[in-house]
């Protein structure tokens, strides 16, 4: 009964590690590094804590830190050191300018202890991660794509270095006969990556080399199954040397680490918060442009200032767009199934300024206010149109992942009007796959930039 209880409880301990993440231990050391020094050194208790945030916000890239495949402070080394340093310059500039030349000098003293310290805080966890890798406390259930020469080496090269974290429990392969099966079940085709994933377990895909098609892949693991896992890509060219960021590597293969799309949780809230502070703002600071903008657009065309129309939106739910109207269609099937052209003879001097400047499409503040938009998306377009294009182009209709937005990826690169639907879906998926924050402040900056040159028209 003794060890039967002991049994459960380690069992139970492990379990309670297991869930510990990389991400909940590492930022946490860093920051307590940073700010040690405050211990012995002379109080400068708000500037190392400046230091300190700043530091670990840059040494994480402000996003979830993931630990490395190979561990080895020293390939992160260079990394560490001058994202530290060009903390401690950032604050020093800093502290010169609002104290003397004295408390710099000590800040700087404070400073290089603390990068050490940091560095030394790495050792530990990096020891700690590879310790719990090997124990199998923090191993992670792996699909591999392919089951080639390289499928084969990376589960044999898993199966023997337990400190990668990755535990090969299978393959999905549209080959029968693969040289990774002598080593790792296969779990079926390409088409039954989900299943395979639900059935093990697996919160990691790694795509190595095998017999798929190349659009079959991207649609397999952009699945909503395949984004709960992580993506780990072998470079085609993986015998040559990357010099994209820091090289990942199992073994000799090199491993890129595919980021999925941000399309829900803080992500999603902070892009909504966003939203409304900026769509609230923009309604109350344009309130005079939007009135003179109807008044105008009333004396041209008479009544029916605001032109709504349906348009797709997130996950093909329909809505009702609102513009100022710039002309008058003939009837609603008009509205809704014709292309409309800037060279129309019905536009008006009103609607084609109105058009050139973008005013026509101030209305939707109040879509993106409302939810039914944001700021920065791929534009809507009416379910005539989406059938259509979806029909006819590649991923376009995987456009509607994310919300529709007022100015996008595709408009500020040129893909205004009559253009290549086929580049603007290329150019809105590319957002979609890489959106951050900051993307959709360029994207805001460049859509200005555009509005008052009259680019693109």
């Amino acid at each position: 009964m003794i060890e039967t209880n002991s049994a459960k409880g380690s069992r139970s301990t492990v379990q309670r590690l297991g869930r510990v993440r990389a991400w909940m231990v590492v930022p946490v050391v860093d920051f307590v590094m940073l700010m040690a020094p405050l211990l012995w050194r002379p109080p400068q208790p708000l500037t190392v804590l400046t230091m300190a945030v700043l530091g670990t916000l840059l040494l994480t890239e402000g996003a979830r830190y993931v630990a490395p495949l190979h561990l080895s402070v020293l390939d992160e080394l260079p990394t560490i050191v001058t994202r530290l340093l060009a903390t401690v310059a950032a604050v020093a500039a800093v502290v010169l300018h609002l104290h003397a030349k004295p408390q710099v000098l000590i800040f700087i003293e404070t400073a290089c202890q603390a990068v050490a310290l940091v560095v030394l805080g790495r050792v530990i966890t990096t020891r700690l991660i590879a310790s719990a890798r090997r124990a199998g406390i923090a191993r992670h259930p792996t699909i591999l794509i392919g089951g080639g020469q390289t499928a084969a080496e990376l589960a044999r090269t898993l199966g023997e270095h337990p400190e990668y974290g990755l535990a090969p429990v299978g393959f999905v392969d549209d080959c029968i006969d693969s040289p990774a099966s002598y080593l790792i079940p296969r779990m079926g085709r390409l088409n039954d990556l989900d299943i395979a994933v639900i059935t093990s377990g697996a919160d990691t895909i790694l795509v190595a080399d095998g017999d798929f098609d190349e659009r079959a892949l991207i649609n397999a693991v952009r699945t909503k199954v395949g984004l709960t896992a992580e993506l780990l890509v072998v470079p085609r060219l993986h015998h040559f040397h990357t010099l994209t960021g820091t090289a990942d590597h199992i073994g000799s293969i090199p491993i890129m680490r595919i980021r999925n799309p941000n399309l829900r949780g803080p992500a999603r809230i902070i892009k909504r918060a966003f939203d409304i502070a900026a769509s609230s703002v923009a309604l109350l600071v344009l309130s005079p442009v939007l009135a003179a903008a109807a008044l105008a657009v009333r004396l041209e065309g008479g009544p029916g200032v605001i032109f709504r129309q349906v348009r797709v939106g997130r996950d093909g739910r329909e809505f009702e767009l609102l513009k100022f109207r710039s002309m008058r269609p003939a009837n609603e099937a008009e509205s809704q199934t014709q292309w409309s052209v800037a060279t129309d003879s019905r536009v008006g001097a009103v609607g084609r300024f109105l058009r050139c400047t973008s005013i026509d499409e101030l209305p939707q503040l109040w879509n993106i206010l409302r939810g039914d938009m944001t700021v920065v998306g791929p534009r809507p377009e009416r379910p005539h149109f989406v059938e259509q294009f979806s029909n006819q182009f590649d991923r376009y209709a995987h456009r509607h992942r994310v919300q529709v937005g007022l100015t996008g990826f595709a408009q500020v690169s040129g893909l205004r009007g009559d253009t290549s639907i086929a580049d603007r879906a290329r150019y809105d998926n590319f957002y979609i796959e890489n959106w951050s924050l900051w993307l959709d402040i360029k994207i805001i900056i460049r859509t200005f930039r555009e509005v008052i040159l009259y680019r693109g028209r």
